[in-house]
């Protein structure tokens, strides 16, 4: 019975350090978040799903610059974004924390690590 209660308790607590780790790859970081709360991003984006604009994930697989996502708070271009209502120009964000944002958004677009590949040996 002993064995059983520390087989369940690791059990749990691989389980739950996956749970955050699939959380935590689309939850931004507080300081970003607290920033797209303030300028009222979140309204019509989230990080991984369509709300009424893209979600940022989409946005980084555009492949933008940084600039250009600083640009494109303040000067919207319906053009990119067939399908969705045109973005106002979000001129009350401080160029800084526009700049925190752009950076966040492109790093959704990394590759996540993968495990390197083992060279065949010959035998001999």
């Amino acid at each position: 019975m002993y064995t059983f209660r520390i087989l369940f308790f690791f059990t749990c607590v691989i389980l739950t350090g996956i749970g955050a780790q699939a959380q935590t790859a689309t939850q931004p970081p507080k300081e970003i978040t607290d920033l797209l709360s303030k300028y009222t991003c979140l309204a019509c984006h989230k990080t991984d799903a369509k709300v009424i604009g893209p979600a940022y994930m989409e946005v980084a697989k555009k492949k933008y610059t940084n600039a250009k996502i600083v640009e494109l708070i303040y000067k919207p271009v319906p053009a990119n974004w067939p399908g969705y209502p045109p973005m106002a120009p979000m001129t009350q964000v401080p160029k800084e924390d526009a700049l925190k944002i752009a950076t966040w958004i492109n790093s959704l677009n990394k590759p996540a690590a993968t495990p390197a590949k083992k060279t065949p040996t010959k035998k001999g």
